[in-house]
């Protein structure tokens, strides 16, 4: 039936469930920071992977780097190291498992029940690398009764993406839930003179099939199986040239040097051009799968303990094809190009014990967590050796067999109701890290024949160090490290019901991220060849004291609000930047930048006047800057704002619902305004800066009675910004006119169908 146009809804905007604090509870009266999308959310907004989150997450970024997987980005806090040693500060979670692996995690979103995005510090129930706030996937559980769906979307860029799945009850106590999912698309980067082609870029096939048990009233059991093939081309950079006028040289010792100046004004197709010939098809042909397991036990009316274990695995395997740059002057001038290989082997475990009480005043939990990563690598640079011209060929890379991470934690947390209206939480979590690496560092220069990579000797050649062979010897450097740390970090707050729809919060809390080792070895040491200092060789952890005050209010049935102000003190911060000071080549180096602070006010709105209108509204203010970073010898960054962190950005929708017998039309816009940001360049002690833009999505979308079906259509990214996600430049070698940027998604659009029974 059809409805007045100024008809008030006949429910309150919707309240969802979460768990944030691993217990179920409302998102409105939830005393922390968080956003949630459904899945009826992710589908009306055509988020489909990680990336897109950002665009209805507020002080979230989620950006591709180099083909190396996600940078998560919340509040102004990232890192960029997303090797085998390395740590996010911002972790990605499945159904409450951590998922090490920034290159697994950019799998699609489907049959899920919600995402959460948690931001702050969750040093005390989460605490492994939350130092700046989580996502974390809930898969959509098996459910009791027949259900199924089918979706399928076509667009430009030869984008497929389908998906499907089934949900059966078996007898009254078991029910199995199975999903699929296929997407592909060509690259988004235009190959310009390079013959062979860049697509795919994306070619993932992914499986899910999980079963839920009850056992009795008191026993619960979940267990889940996932395997995504992840292929496609990696080429995901072009040449910092295409947005920036480079410099020829770099600055001075002990200068800063001079902001490169944005080439504004270019089409999408310009920024995206790869601009330099790639002499075969770059490859990728990435696995994972993995199990998890959890079991609930209701021991009395008042305990519940839960166990929740995984067990997975990632294979990489990848072919990379570029180039550094080119050098303008001397007689080595012309472009140096790199071709890599990528071999990676990653098996992760997690287990977690957790005891939760539950009575009218008292809701605590308690609980001991254990992680363990283990990695074997073998990555391969072949090409000119730039970091010494005048040597016409070399090969240089790691091998890393194994690297090992492990991480135990014991934690406790409790909120005591005072009165029915106000309640104090306290928690502490005790976290021990150890990490280790064996490995050796590569290094072959000048050559002329072919090698033979199990014994680093040239076929028929004797000597491998004769000179008549033009080939030095093989110059392989120990690249062991071992670091543990440990840190107790704690949480305490209060909230408060100003009124029943009203919620008044306050919090200090602290985080912690272990620190670890950069490539190379200490002097002294036996087959030591790349000798670094101890002070570049490891690096510190990073800790953190947040305070934050919020307010979450349905102010009527048709109006919801929440905003928040929050305080970041960071010690040691850690960050990333391109250096072969001592690693021999072009390594990620991660050093701390001694001290910084952040200033921020976050507020979202939703407002539903009339069942036909719905406006939404988020806006953020941050001031994230140093307070301390030296970045080079007499180079002090002491006030320059971190990495990513505009200070304004804002978003603002609009539906409107138009009644169609006993369907309805939904038109929706949605827009994101951000403020310029910058990104810090350690090679030309400067900064990249992104211009302001904004990005606007159009939906048109028709449900069906009953939502049995849908169809809908889409533009995301009209005006087709591209935007600067992340960059590279090494630091020792400025003097070349091109690094590597990596960028946004340019205009997407296509059409969307979807079936339910």
């Amino acid at each position: 039936m059809a409805y007045a146009e100024n008809a008030p809804p006949e429910v309150a905007i919707e309240d969802i469930v979460v768990t944030a604090n691993r217990v179920e509870s409302l998102a409105s009266k939830t005393p922390t920071a968080l956003s949630v999308l459904t899945s009826d959310n992710l589908r009306d907004q055509g988020i489909s992977d990680p990336t897109r989150l950002a665009d209805a997450a507020p002080s979230l970024s989620v950006d591709r780097v180099n083909g190396n997987g996600l940078q998560i980005t919340i509040r102004g806090v990232t890192s960029a190291d997303v090797s085998e040693k390395g740590d996010p500060s911002a972790a990605f979670l499945s159904d409450g498992v951590y998922i090490a692996r920034p290159q697994a995690q950019e799998t699609s979103l489907f049959d899920l029940e919600r995402v959460e995005v948690l931001r702050g510090p969750q040093g005390t129930l989460y605490g492994r690398n939350t130092t700046a706030g989580l996502i974390n996937a809930v898969s959509a559980r098996p459910k009791p009764e027949f259900q199924a769906s089918a979706d399928i979307t076509y667009g430009n860029y030869d984008t497929v993406h389908a998906s499907g799945m089934i949900n059966l009850p078996v007898g009254d106590s078991v029910a199995v839930r199975a999903a699929v999912n296929y997407n592909r698309r060509d690259s988004y980067i235009l190959k310009g003179a390079s013959a062979p082609s860049l697509n795919p870029g994306k070619d993932d096939l992914s499986f899910r099939l999980g079963a839920k048990f009850d056992f009795g009233e008191s026993v619960r059991l979940y267990v889940k199986g996932d395997y995504s093939t992840m292929k496609g081309n990696p080429t995901t950079g072009v040449a910092l040239a295409n947005f920036y006028q480079m410099p020829i040289l770099g600055p001075a010792p002990g200068q800063r040097g001079a902001t490169p100046v944005y080439r504004s004004g270019r089409s999408s197709s310009e920024y995206r051009t790869l601009g330099y010939t790639q002499g075969s098809k770059a490859t990728s042909d990435n696995d994972t799968w993995g199990l998890m397991g959890e079991l609930e036990v209701d021991l009395s009316d008042s305990i519940t303990a839960t166990y929740v274990g995984s067990y997975r695995e990632f294979t990489r395997d990848e072919v990379q094809r570029g180039y550094v740059g080119r050098l303008l002057f001397g007689p080595f001038a012309g472009q140096y190009p790199l071709n890599a290989t990528f071999e990676g082997d990653y098996k992760q475990q997690s287990h977690e014990l957790r005891f939760a009480y539950n009575s009218d005043r008292l809701k605590a939990q308690a609980g001991v967590y254990y992680f363990r990563e283990e990695s074997g690598v073998d990555f391969l640079l072949f090409g000119t050796r730039f970091f010494q011209p005048g040597q016409r060929g070399y090969i240089y890379g790691f091998s890393q067999h194994p690297t090992i991470s492990k991480t135990l934690g014991f934690f406790g947390q409790g909120t005591f109701s005072v009165t029915d209206t106000l309640r104090l939480t306290a928690g502490i979590r005790h976290t021990s890290d150890d990490k280790s690496r064996l490995g050796n560092t590569i290094n072959h220069a000048n050559l002329t024949d072919p090698l033979d990579y199990s014994t680093g000797v040239q076929p028929g050649t004797t000597n491998p160090g004769s000179p008549a062979t033009g080939f030095q010897p093989v110059r392989d450097s120990l690249n062991n490290a071992s670091v543990s740390y440990s840190k107790v970090t704690w949480k305490v707050g209060v909230d408060y019901d100003l009124t029943p729809d009203t919620l008044l919060y306050g919090s200090v809390s602290t985080g912690y991220k272990a620190g670890g080792f950069n490539e190379g070895c200490l002097a002294g040491q036996t087959n030591c060849n790349l000798a670094a200092p101890s002070k570049d060789l490891f690096y510190k952890p990073e800790t953190l004291t947040s305070y934050e005050i919020g307010i979450k209010a349905n102010l009527s049935r048709a109006v919801r609000l929440s905003a928040n102000y929050f305080h970041y003190d960071y010690s040691n911060l850690q960050l990333s930047q391109i250096d072969a000071t001592y690693c021999g080549g072009p390594c990620l180096v991660i050093k701390n930048a001694g001290k910084a602070k952040i200033d921020g006010v976050e507020m979202e709105t939703t407002l539903q006047p009339t069942r036909r209108n719905r406006f939404s509204f988020a806006a953020v203010w941050m001031n994230a800057r140093y307070t301390s970073y030296q970045v080079a010898p007499g180079v002090e960054f002491k006030g320059e704002k971190l990495d990513r962190s505009p200070t304004w950005t804002a978003s603002a929708g609009y539906e409107y619902t138009l009644p169609i017998g006993e369907g309805s039309l939904v038109a929706g816009v949605r827009t994101r305004i951000s403020d310029s940001y910058h990104l810090i360049s350690t090679g030309l002690r400067g900064f990249f800066r992104q211009p302001s833009y904004t990005k606007t999505d159009l939906l048109l979308t028709y449900n069906s009675s009953g939502d049995r079906f849908y169809v809908q259509g889409y533009v995301k990214n009209i005006e087709d910004n591209i935007t600067l996600g992340s960059t590279s430049l090494s630091a020792n070698f400025p003097n070349f006119t091109d690094g590597s940027a990596f960028v946004g998604d340019p205009r997407t659009y296509g059409l969307r169908i979807g079936v339910k029974f």
